[in-house]
């Protein structure tokens, strides 16, 4: 199983794939492509996020419409709106039927747009087959983080304390059980060892929720994606006890954090985000959005956003990034069956 989540989750990069339309309705009777384009966007532009504010979601959705816009890119306004719930399940049920042919309207997702439409508790009717995959142009990775005053000084002391009393210890995540942040979690005490099925795990609404909760002393510890705990280190306030990266990250304050092999435990874990459009997009909407992400993903001002969010490059566009979340649809499938979770 090791193999497969490494596989699956260290194949994986940010897919950023938006859609934008050619204001929706019928055929183009003698307009030519470009005219349709003129048209389009002929209002402002939505990204949704669809979790708490604070989370990878969020972060990456914000960094997405601020450089379109400040590269000018894209000359219209972009808003970020967040839209939690069941680890995004809720605004997927919506984005998939009652925005299907909204082309002004994109989202965020990343590994549970899968994983929400595989697994059998909490499972979502809707996957990525009810959306239009536009692209993938990031990579993150996952980390195990404790609070600054936390008894637990590194990654083994506190899987001590989880194998000696799995009850005693709350590890906390901003997706449900099953999904990505609650692996990132599992994986580790899994290869220390440990049953995954004995440790307790809390599921809140986004990486920002899960930190709350960690700060707030209502977990232990919590497994999220390292760009939602820089700040947090930067302050003071959290501390990272080991990284999923293959390698130590180059990340102001986290330079020194050990990756998993560092410290004996055989595995990494990397996390994709990507931009998707409504399942009836338009062929002029995907086309311009299409354009305009390969166009960000050659700015040098996206670049340094990557690089100040701890985010490492990688893009796939298109057919391509379909072609790669039909590869992972399938291993996730196998993954989810040797967990007993598979619906």
């Amino acid at each position: 199983m090791k193999k497969k989540l490494v596989a699956l989750f260290s194949a994986a990069s940010l897919t950023l794939a938006l859609a934008a339309c050619s204001d929706g309705g019928g055929e183009s009777s003698g307009s030519s492509s470009s005219s349709k384009e003129e048209e389009y966007p002929k209002s402002n532009l939505t990204i949704v996020a669809p979790s708490g504010a604070g989370g990878g979601w969020d972060l990456t959705a914000r960094s997405i419409g601020k450089m379109m816009n400040e590269t000018k890119i894209i000359e219209k306004p972009i808003t970020v709106e967040n839209k939690p719930g069941g680890g995004g399940a809720v605004f997927m049920a919506t984005y998939a039927t009652k925005e299907a042919k909204n082309d002004h309207m994109l989202m965020v997702k990343s590994p549970p747009i899968l994983i929400n439409n595989l697994k059998a508790e909490g499972n979502s009717p809707y996957g990525y087959k009810d959306t239009t995959p536009l692209a993938q142009l990031t990579k993150d990775f996952g980390a195990i983080v404790v609070r600054a005053d936390s008894p637990y000084e590194s990654l083994t002391d506190l899987l001590d304390a989880v194998k000696a009393d799995p009850t005693a210890i709350t590890m906390a995540g901003g997706s449900a059980p099953g999904s990505m942040d609650h692996l990132i979690t599992i994986l580790p005490a899994y290869e220390y060892g440990i049953d995954p099925k004995a440790v307790k795990y809390v599921s809140y609404d986004g990486g920002g929720e899960a930190m709350a909760a960690l700060l707030g002393k209502n977990a232990d510890a919590i497994g999220t994606d390292i760009s939602t705990v820089a700040a947090y280190v930067k302050s003071g306030d959290a501390r990272v006890l080991a990284v999923t990266s293959p390698n130590k990250v180059a990340i102001e304050g986290l330079e020194d954090v050990p990756t998993l092999y560092d410290l004996g435990i055989d595995t990494e874990f990397t996390i994709w985000r990507g931009i998707f459009g409504p399942k009836d997009m338009s062929e002029a909407a995907k086309t311009y959005w299409v354009e305009k992400l390969t166009a960000l993903n050659d700015k040098e001002e996206w670049t340094a956003e990557l690089q100040r969010n701890g985010w490492e490059q990688d893009f796939r566009v298109g057919d391509d990034f379909t072609t790669f979340l039909e590869e992972q649809d399938k291993m996730i499938t196998e993954i989810l069956t040797a967990l007993g979770m598979q619906k």
